[in-house]
């Protein structure tokens, strides 16, 4: 027993100086003691170790609960970003689309080439069209054909533009200056592009195969009558000579106009309609520029810039034949006398 005890002891002893106080208690007595201070704090388990273990676990879920509700955010806030990404892709290509619509529309427009087609037109056929609106047609079983072009119509316009300007300049009216022009292009235009749209309209609901492109051709040739009758009627001032121009030349143009019309128009009650229309405006029309388009004109500047009033003039006043040469002065100095002691005398 001694034998076995002694590496026992010689083994603690050698175990290291942390048993070195254990040993002495031992031996010394019989009782063991245990110093504290010789322990080491995590040789076991306390309290404390339990409650840092459950603060451990709770954080750990908590992260965990917090990885997890960042996870359906991010998912959250990726179908967002996708959906907002879609849309701004799709505004984009319709802004794209729309920017390429606008240019594209913006060039044709800017493009002088596009009224080239308005435009082309050889003198001849303008010629050989001025005639042919004077010229009623007889086959309305068919629709006539109208010129697709405004040259001709534009020069007619501006031509009546001209008739009037002479007729004002020709006539008794007194014009302030930057009126004139003004005027006549207000009114010959208004007329032609007023009265197309007026008419085709009108054609729109009479279901008339008719374009407001050739509406305007027609209605600008028709302006051929008003052109001549006006010219000659302006410097040849005879009521009789215009009433026979405008029942002829005037009447052969619109109904040429009636007649193209009426081959367009289906239903007697809509080419009744639509063409007994045309045929009033258009004669109306020349009556009024040749009878009220002067009074018109003059009334209008006067309400704009009030009645022109010629300058006042001194008029020499006729002596009686009989009153002799020597007698001249002393009858005006009696004259001068007796209204001078009339003005005294009512004072």
């Amino acid at each position: 027993m001694a034998t076995t005890a002694a590496p026992v002891g010689g083994a603690r002893n050698g175990a290291g100086p942390e048993w070195g106080g254990f040993e002495e208690n031992i031996q010394g007595g019989g009782s063991a003691v245990i110093d504290m201070e010789n322990m080491d704090d995590t040789s076991g388990s306390s309290f404390e170790d339990m409650g840092e273990l459950h603060q451990r676990l709770r954080e750990e879920e908590v992260d965990a609960d917090a990885a997890a509700v960042e996870e359906d955010d991010g998912e959250f806030l990726g179908m967002k970003g996708f959906k907002g990404q879609l849309s701004r892709q799709v505004a984009d290509q319709m802004w794209q689309a729309g920017k390429r619509q606008a240019s594209r529309a913006f060039s044709l427009y800017a493009n002088i080439d596009i009224l080239r087609p308005y435009f082309d037109v050889e003198p001849a056929q303008v010629r050989s069209r001025l005639l042919e609106s004077m010229i009623p047609i007889k086959m309305v079983n068919f629709p006539q054909k109208i010129a697709g072009e405004l040259y001709g119509p534009l020069m007619l316009v501006f031509t009546l533009v001209a008739i009037l300007l002479h007729g004002m300049k020709t006539s008794d009216t007194i014009i302030r200056e930057g009126t004139l022009m003004g005027t006549a292009i207000g009114t010959c235009f208004g007329y032609w592009l007023g009265v197309s749209s007026f008419i085709y309209f009108l054609a729109y609901l009479c279901n008339a195969q008719i374009t407001m492109l050739q509406m305007l051709a027609l209605l600008g040739y028709g302006l051929f009558g008003h052109c001549i009758v006006l010219f000659i009627t302006y410097n040849i001032h005879l009521h009789a000579l215009f009433y026979l121009f405008w029942l002829l030349v005037g009447g052969l143009s619109t109904l040429r106009m009636v007649a193209v019309l009426v081959s367009r128009t289906v239903g007697p009650t809509q080419r009744l309609l639509l063409c007994g229309t045309l045929a009033a405006l258009h004669m109306l029309f020349l009556l009024y520029l040749h009878f009220a388009y002067h009074k018109v004109v003059e009334g209008i500047l006067d309400t704009l810039e009030g009645p022109n009033i010629p300058p006042m003039q001194r008029v020499p006043r006729d002596v009686p034949a009989g009153i002799p040469a020597a007698r001249l002065p002393t009858t005006v100095l009696n004259a001068t006398a007796k209204a001078v002691a009339v003005t005294l005398q009512s004072h």
